[in-house]
């Protein structure tokens, strides 16, 4: 067991999915593993493990932000031995290009965080995605019939811009705001793991247009097929 996870040795699968919510978590292992096993409710961040296509699979919520991400694939990556992970979450689009409930795949974070400067201080570091992980989703999408853009996002500390920091963001070709990818890339850097960003479409920053909370957390299927696709790929 880890601080903020309750699971026995052996109870979390090597490839895991990542949602910020934790319902989206439950409703993916209600809805797309065989088997599924609660493995941890600790301060409500739940975490399955079941089977997808016969092979074993886990789901757990990390919450918002890069600082509550950060603690949860901390001690996947130290104490499950957890080798694979893919956020599934959802993204502001910020090019008139996008429309709502597209998928995108995450190749590389930017980020406004604080934890990239007490880790690096004046360094600037680029979190990126493995590759064998982007081009088994980028290939796995065609394969589906799934209409995938590949781009950066950038992982924002804030949600309420009140400077509008997305527009600099969108002049250099980011195609959405989230809040998690680029702490997880570094980590998977830090301890030779490999990571993947999938994400939908929410809302659009541009246009102003967004989806429901319940649809967010029920609906994006796209996204969490072929998260899961993508993950047993590489098993």
């Amino acid at each position: 067991m880890s601080t903020h996870i309750n699971a026995p040795d052996g109870a979390i699968a090597e490839a895991v999915l990542l949602p910020g919510d934790p319902l989206r978590a439950k409703f993916i292992a209600d809805h797309f593993l065989e088997n599924a096993v609660c493995y941890n409710e600790v301060r409500g961040m739940y975490g399955f493990t079941g089977l997808y296509h016969g092979k074993k699979v886990s789901v757990q919520g990390t919450g918002m932000g890069q600082p509550s991400l950060s603690i949860y694939v901390n001690e996947l990556f130290q104490f499950y031995n957890v080798q694979r992970a893919i956020r599934v979450g959802t993204c502001g689009a910020i090019q008139k290009s996008l429309n709502l409930r597209d998928t995108l795949l995450v190749n590389a974070a930017c980020s406004d965080s604080s934890l990239v400067a007490q880790r690096f201080g004046s360094l600037h570091y680029a979190p990126a995605a493995d590759f064998i992980l982007l081009e088994t989703a980028y290939r796995t999408a065609v394969n589906l019939g799934i209409d995938v853009k590949v781009g950066e996002c950038a992982s924002s500390d804030l949600f309420y811009d009140e400077n509008n920091n997305w527009k600099k963001w969108a002049q250099y070709g980011v195609l959405g705001i989230e809040m998690e990818a680029a702490e997880l890339y570094t980590l998977a850097a830090k301890f030779s793991r490999k990571a993947l960003a999938i994400l939908t479409v929410s809302d659009h920053i541009v246009t102003g247009e967004e989806t429901k909370a319940e649809d967010r957390e029920k609906t994006f299927t796209n996204m969490i097929k072929l998260a899961l696709e993508t993950a047993v790929a590489s098993l």
